[in-house]
């Protein structure tokens, strides 16, 4: 009980001594440089793809490259945390690291074109959309496939991307291209998940590797993984009616 308490009195020490202002204001190219100097191992593959301001003055929001963490270092570069970062609201606590991440799986996810993936729409103009990274050979993929059709009745429009767990070199891979490059693709995807044998297929220009390298960027661990219409993720499997009320529409 006194830890919790503790805790809240810190993070709402530390809202008090840091204002909100714009995170992701770019900073000045000597502080850039600066940290880059400091942070960056490339015997170790950490390399700094950005630096800009973070809402806590004297501390700069460091993003390493490749999926690499967002760390939250001093202008010296002597000294970083790894975590997310709070701002104390009449509503409790907002994670301000995580609000940034969904604007940017919402802005990768967004710009990946309707006819790279496999989308199951509704009847009408749909209410919301969830992309969800997948695999045919994931049980709960399998189970979440069973549900779009009462998503579709509901209006929500469910659009794939293709997480071949086991990597670019496996069968789960193979599977996958093979419903990517089906002359029906809705269908031989619900087919394989299904459990049902389909003829194999492939195409020179199926997207399945750069889909599975974008959902490691994204944070994507295991499949399925559902990223909301706002960005937000949710790892694993949920119901349909769980899903409703995840989006708001129940």
């Amino acid at each position: 009980m006194m830890f919790r308490v503790m805790t809240r009195a810190l993070v709402a020490a530390l809202g008090l001594l840091a204002p909100l202002v714009f995170a992701g204001e770019p900073v000045d190219q000597a502080l850039q440089d600066k940290l880059r100097a400091k942070l960056e191992v490339p015997a170790m593959g950490l390399k700094v793809e950005s630096v800009t301001a973070s809402e806590l003055p004297g501390l700069y929001q460091v993003q390493f490259a490749n999926g690499g963490p967002l760390v939250y270092a001093t202008a010296s570069g002597d000294h970083f945390l790894l975590g997310d970062l709070y701002q104390v609201g009449p509503e409790g606590y907002v994670n301000l690291a995580e609000q940034r991440r969904d604007g940017e799986r919402k802005e990768k996810v967004d710009a990946i074109a309707e006819e790279d993936m496999i989308v199951f729409s509704p009847e009408g103009e749909p209410r919301a959309y969830i992309t969800v990274f997948t695999d045919v050979t994931c049980f709960y993929c399998q189970k979440l496939h069973r549900e779009v059709p009462a998503l579709n009745k509901q209006g929500v429009e469910v659009r794939y991307l293709a997480y071949p767990r086991a990597g670019v070199d496996s069968d789960g891979y193979r599977q996958l291209a093979s419903a990517w490059c089906a002359d029906n693709p809705q269908d031989t995807l619900t087919r394989l998940k299904n459990k049902e044998t389909v003829t194999a297929k492939a195409c020179d220009e199926n997207p399945i590797a750069q889909q599975y390298l974008l959902g490691q960027q994204l944070g994507v661990r295991g499949t399925p993984a559902i990223i909301t219409q706002s960005g937000q993720m949710i790892p694993g499997y949920q119901s349909a009616d769980e899903l409703m009320v995840t989006l708001g529409l129940n």
